[in-house]
């Protein structure tokens, strides 16, 4: 997995030499500094930028969205995040962004109405969020060791014949789309105490089959990879990474209950230590349709500009799961913050045994 070893080399000796920025890092331009998924460092997704100066932004890595905003709230300095769209309202609320000025980025006009609709997002106030990626949380499964016919259904989570040998990540938004889905929300911005109760009880059963929670896509290919786990509850890149390793690896995007699709983008903070311009130079580089290949190649995700996602939809769009599918999809657009906190506090629980 080239991609995987070149994100851990980099971030391993940044760790060395970089401790004040975070536990993983990447140094380069100190005028720009990116807090980021490990995985987007790399220049093809923002090749526009390298052009420009010479070199790319310093990137700063988290695991999970929660870890980078309680960073981020706890004093981290950085100069924009990269968060998925559920926590957009909680660094508003926390005071931690400004809005961005939409007439310095030409392709906002491009953005997909789809993935840009939201209260959330932009209001009368300004644009708090430029929606920059997204993807599909699905069903990974071993093509030689699970018939078609077991992932057909999500129950194949709680199926006792896959005791142990299931993944599911550790991440309370995607364990909770999942649970929702199956069993019968696709709506998670309306739910009642009943379905919350429901889904949490479905949830309860799948963790008796799990045999590890993986952190992030690198970790989930290699549970699969190894032979410990057979189906998982996947991103797009964890099964990239097993398609270019050449393992025999299915993404059922339409099990008859569906799958969750989810949309992330970058905030720009308050008092980023930075150079402002590079910052909408790097938003800019990514957004340019040229690096929509990029994106796809290297992680397996969709652009949000109708531009860039002519330049990819192929098959090889299709086959990273980025196609139309004929199932039900939950999109994970921003719900309450307040029912987001029980869903995590409930994850917790479940994962503790309780």
């Amino acid at each position: 997995m080239t991609l995987l070893r070149s994100t851990a080399i980099h971030a391993a000796l940044a760790a060395l030499t970089l401790p004040a920025l975070t536990a993983g890092a990447w140094a380069a331009d100190s005028e720009l500094t990116v807090f980021d998924w490990a995985g987007f460092e790399e220049p093809v997704i923002y090749q526009g930028y390298i052009d420009k100066h010479g070199e790319g932004p310093t990137f700063a890595f988290y695991g999970d969205d929660d870890e980078a905003f309680q960073k981020v709230a706890s004093g981290f300095k950085a100069d924009v995040v990269h968060p998925c769209s559920q926590m957009v309202s909680k660094y508003r609320d926390a005071g931690l962004i400004e809005p961005w000025d939409v007439s310095r980025i030409p392709a906002y006009a491009d953005m997909d109405p789809e993935l840009n609709n939201s209260e959330v997002f932009h209001d009368d106030e300004g644009v708090w969020y430029i929606p920059t990626d997204w993807g599909a949380t699905a069903v990974a499964y071993n093509t030689e060791t699970v018939p078609a016919e077991d992932v057909a259904s999500l129950d194949v989570f709680i199926d006792p014949d896959y005791a142990g040998r299931t993944s599911l990540p550790d991440s309370s938004d995607d364990v909770w789309a999942l649970a929702y889905l199956a069993t019968g929300v696709t709506d998670w911005t309306d739910v009642t105490d009943e379905q919350f109760k429901a889904a949490a009880d479905w949830l309860r059963k799948a963790h008796e089959n799990v045999a590890a929670y993986w952190s992030d896509p690198s970790e989930q290919a290699q549970l699969m990879a190894s032979g410990q786990v057979d189906v998982a509850w996947s991103w797009n890149d964890g099964v990239v990474y097993l398609q270019a390793d050449d393992y025999p690896v299915g993404f059922q995007r339409a099990p008859k209950e569906g799958s969750s699709k989810f949309i992330c983008g970058f905030v720009n903070l308050k008092d980023g230590p930075g150079n402002e311009d590079k910052v909408y130079d790097f938003i800019n580089a990514w957004l340019a349709p040229e690096s929509a290949k990029g994106l796809l190649d290297t992680i397996g995700y969709g652009a949000t500009t109708t531009t860039g996602m002519e330049t990819v939809m192929d098959e090889e769009a299709v086959k990273t799961g980025l196609g139309p599918i004929d199932a039900p999809i939950l999109n994970q657009t921003p719900n309450d913050p307040q029912q987001r906190n029980e869903q995590l506090a409930e994850f917790e629980k479940i994962k503790a045994g309780f």
